[in-house]
């Protein structure tokens, strides 16, 4: 199974894989930033293992007109 293959049980586990393989690249007072609801879980395990701080970026999605589901785009 190659990278793009691999599943996960849930986003922390994906947050714990991901985190040792930023520990290896050594980075130097790295920050962490979140993209609220999914990416929390994800990123509280990479900044616990990083020892990094943790910031979250709100975002809000423009809908399509008449397909709110569909992105058209995104407000910070």
């Amino acid at each position: 199974m190659t990278d793009r293959e691999q599943t996960f049980t849930d986003r922390a586990e994906a947050g714990r894989l991901l985190a040792d393989r930023l520990k290896a690249m050594g980075l130097d007072r790295p920050v962490v930033y979140a993209l609220p609801r999914g990416g929390v879980p994800v990123t509280v395990e990479i900044s616990g293992a990083l020892k990094a701080p943790l910031d979250l970026v709100m975002v809000r999605k423009i809908g399509a007109p008449f397909n709110p589901e569909v992105a058209l785009g995104a407000v910070v």
